[in-house]
């Protein structure tokens, strides 16, 4: 397949980083604000159709290769581009490509267009296999590191707020490179503004329409898979590092996004939690009572598998603690929201309700 942008056809308006998100997409309307046709509601499987008689852990598994919708593009150059934090970046150059942020959506992205052979480094979060042997630039997770990134001469910096420090980003506009700060939120929502946003300042927004249309259908087809009913599941995610770090989502968080498009409630915030993320309490997890857990795989592990989920504060005396129902996900997938979230979805009601 092949998606062409002629050089030179530079756009009128500078393209925007930050886009507005697409209200409902995936679930009420496509990429373009229309709404879906109906489809058939599924029902509830699991033991004699009720996922609540379930027992036992299960991992969602993702197969995590990232299929490009086009093998050759060609970025018609240069692009303007307003970037989110105000200030006007020119893209004359996308040889070498560096985008980063903490979910590795950014990346993502960029492999999806089929610019995959134009990037140079990685940070934590991009685990998909095309990308596995490029350098690390973000050693702590976090923090980009200069140093290694002005070794690589990238031509072109693509990230957000969710990594830094700011200063890092600022030092290296100051070597004279081009750096892109996009909207640093992840819902469902905001995906196709995310890929028509970093095509757009690729200068292959063909290649972007494309991948947002095949993603919008594997969306669509992935939330057909969530069943409907007047009792659903409640779940909550825990996200945990060892035993320093043990929180409960909430709103906002992109773990509520995942469980409503399962169709299940997420319990952070139906329990009233004003943030994203509160450190974890008896008394909360008590009442919140969710039917199953969610985590990621590598925060399961940190604690010590099930046995030291048990031993996280309210766990045990939850449904999903009595009846070990912990669903595991891969890190590098769970929370991207990104070209792949559609099999994200897919895998993750197969685990909750099909394991």
């Amino acid at each position: 397949m092949s998606s062409q942008s002629t050089p030179g056809e530079v756009p009128a308006d500078p393209v925007k980083a930050c886009q507005e998100p697409v209200s409902g997409f995936g679930v009420t309307v496509d990429a373009d604000g229309e709404p879906l046709p109906a489809r058939p509601s599924p029902t509830a499987s699991g033991a004699d159709g009720d996922p609540r008689a379930l027992l036992g852990p299960s991992t969602a598994v993702v197969d995590q290769t990232v299929t490009p919708v086009a093998d050759d593009v060609t970025p018609a150059l240069p692009v303007t581009v307003e970037s989110c934090d105000g200030e006007t970046v020119v893209v004359d150059d996308t040889s070498r490509i560096l985008a980063v942020d903490l979910y590795g959506t950014l990346a993502e992205i960029v492999f999806s267009l089929g610019l995959g052979d134009h990037v140079v480094g990685r940070d934590a979060s991009t685990g998909f296999p095309q990308a596995a042997d490029l350098p690390l630039v973000t050693p702590g997770g976090h923090d980009m590191n200069a140093e290694a990134i002005l070794e690589l001469d990238p031509t072109v910096v693509l990230t957000d707020a969710s990594v830094g420090p700011p200063e890092v980003q600022q030092q290296l506009r100051d070597a004279g490179i081009p750096v892109i700060f996009f909207d640093d939120a992840r819902d469902l929502d905001r995906i196709p503004s995310q890929i028509r946003a970093v095509a757009g300042a690729l200068g292959v927004p063909q290649a972007g329409e494309e991948l947002v249309e095949r993603t919008s259908g594997e969306i669509a087809s992935a939330l057909a898979l969530a069943p409907s009913g007047a009792d659903p599941l409640r779940i909550a995610f825990l996200y945990t590092r060892g035993g320093m770090v043990q929180l409960l989502a909430g709103p906002g968080s992109g773990a509520d996004a995942m469980i409503r498009s399962i169709g299940a409630i997420d319990v952070g915030t139906d329990i009233g939690l004003d943030r994203p993320f509160t450190q974890i309490t008896s008394e909360a997890l008590i009442e919140a009572a969710p039917d199953v857990i969610i985590m990621m795989t590598k925060g399961l592990e940190s604690i010590g598998g099930v046995d030291g989920m048990l031993r996280l504060p309210g766990v045990a005396q939850t449904p999903a603690g009595e009846k070990l129902r912990v669903v595991d996900m891969a890190d590098s997938v769970l929370l991207s929201f990104g070209p792949r979230t559609g099999r994200t979805i897919e895998a993750l009601a197969h685990a909750v309700y099909e394991p």
